[in-house]
């Protein structure tokens, strides 16, 4: 159910920016605003095999439809809880002969839903999908190409005997995935594994400070009785104070990067120039750019030159990462170091992009004490320039204090999941599961802390006796893609 949306807060008109939502009563950092359940969802095509096409948890093991040979469930129950929105879906692969991309079966699944409730306001619905933007008009000649083939490949795999929809009504439908479509993670929400659509988000306007964060939950259905179980859904949840007649604002973008290159990145992808007070008054740029202070300042050129080194290592790094070539990864966020620690200050974004690449992959490589090194002036950087309650705050802090805590580092390993724990209980909430898998560590780390501050050197044998019995736990291997952003583009 979708959770007290229409007590919580009101769509309003906006001067220059359409529409906005309002909250309607005071809210604290870590309120759940609203929960809202999918419009229509659907798998990456690159997925669908190893990701439940219900909840989007990631799983080893998976139950397939027997029809059509192409969804993936968990289990009987979220084969079942899929039924309604699968079954149009599922004879139609079975006509077509195989199932088409992401975009075409997400517009299916919302003319479907149409179909069977009417395009008006669906319950607990702020607003109809007909309300939604579709932005069709600001697209390039290269977006209008991939509309029309889009649209050609809906009315292909379209049934005969379903309802027939006009081009223009088609197209709507795929301007308002193209701008409005949700990124879905699974369950540990480092990976993006599928892409919705949420009408009451679509209506919260852009800050690049935002006072919400938007975190999605797959839901859970463990419990023995059903009426326990929880669905997939986003939760709006409060970062700061909110007061009643607040705009609610949540960011499209990740805030690591100046605001020029923010506006234009908004400005590409959902059409609209930025004016928030960040972007306006060019806040914390200063600390993104920032180089050597003192007798030593770098002159302009030098500066420049380190620069272009950095981002031409950055292209190279990505080569190698597609390569899995994690050893040349190494080497390259070395060779860049050397040249970036005597020009760039500490908070430089350059800088922070290879402490953060070089962190995650010595830990992947089990170069622990390196990794954490790296780790801490990443994180010390990002406490500078994130809003206190980020939720990439949270995830690099918690990265870090593992990293930490793997390389025998246990007070400041303890220190820093004690302070990622905090973050994530404001944005993700106590019982989503990355939180639960924090809480854990937080636990295991006090405890040995204790053993640690008791008799140093037993806490090092019985950790050596540990590791040398049993395999560290080995860290997942560095993904190439960025953290799974808010609204999901199509490349």
């Amino acid at each position: 159910m979708t959770r007290g949306v229409m007590e919580s807060v009101e769509v309003f008109t906006t001067e220059g920016k359409g529409r906005g939502l309002k909250a309607q009563k005071e809210f604290l950092p870590g309120d759940v605003i609203f929960a809202e359940p999918a419009y229509a969802a659907v798998v990456f095509d690159s997925l669908t095999h190893v990701v439940c096409h219900t909840c989007f948890k990631r799983q080893e093991k998976l139950h397939r439809c027997g029809q059509c040979k192409f969804a993936y469930y968990c289990d009987r129950t979220c084969q079942r809880d899929a039924w309604l929105n699968h079954k149009n879906e599922c004879s139609a692969i079975k006509k077509h002969g195989k199932a088409p991309t992401e975009n075409i079966r997400l517009a299916a699944r919302i003319l479907w839903r149409i179909e069977r409730e009417g395009s008006g306001l669906s319950e607990n619905c702020l607003v109809s999908i007909d309300d939604l933007q579709n932005h069709v008009e600001n697209f390039d000649e290269e977006e209008k190409k991939d509309l029309r083939i889009d649209v050609e490949s809906f009315l292909e795999f379209w049934p005969a005997q379903s309802q027939q929809f006009g081009m223009q009504y088609i197209s709507h439908i795929f301007g308002v995935i193209n701008c409005n479509a949700f990124t879905l993670s699974d369950q540990r929400g480092l990976q993006a594994v599928g892409v919705g659509i949420f009408p009451n988000l679509c209506q919260a306007n852009h800050d690049c400070w935002p006072n919400c964060t938007v975190i999605f939950n797959n839901g859970n259905h463990e419990a023995v009785r059903s009426m326990f179980h929880t669905q997939m859904r986003i939760e709006l949840r409060a970062l700061s104070k909110i007061s009643p007649g607040d705009e609610l604002t949540v960011s499209y973008v990740d805030f690591l990067n100046v605001s020029e290159e923010r506006q234009k990145q908004l400005k590409k992808q959902y059409y609209f120039d930025c004016t928030c007070e960040h972007c306006k008054k060019k806040i914390k740029d200063d600390l993104m750019l920032a180089v050597k202070g003192g007798d030593n300042k770098p002159s302009a050129e030098t500066v420049k030159e380190v620069i272009q080194f950095s981002k031409d290592t950055l292209e190279k790094i990505n080569k190698a990462r597609l390569e899995g070539t994690y050893h040349e990864v190494v080497k390259l966020c070395r060779e860049c170091l050397k040249k970036q620690e005597p020009v760039l200050g500490d908070t430089n974004i350059y800088l922070l992009r290879i402490l953060s690449i070089a962190s995650e992959v010595l830990s992947y490589l089990q170069m622990f004490e390196e990794a954490a090194e790296y780790a801490k002036r990443m994180v010390d950087g990002y406490m500078k320039i994130y809003h206190p309650n980020n939720a990439q705050l949270g995830m690099a802090v918690m990265r870090a204090g593992v990293t930490h805590w793997h390389a025998g580092l246990i007070e400041a390993g303890h220190s820093m999941i004690c302070k990622a724990y905090a973050i994530l209980l404001i944005t993700h909430g106590p019982s989503h599961p990355i939180t639960k898998d924090l809480e854990v560590m937080r636990v295991q780390t006090e405890m040995e802390l204790r053993m640690f501050q008791q008799n140093e050197f037993m806490y090092y044998k019985m950790r050596e006796a540990a590791l040398k019995n049993q395999k560290i736990q080995v860290m997942p291997e560095p993904s190439n893609e960025a953290p799974p952003s808010l609204f999901h583009k199509k490349e």
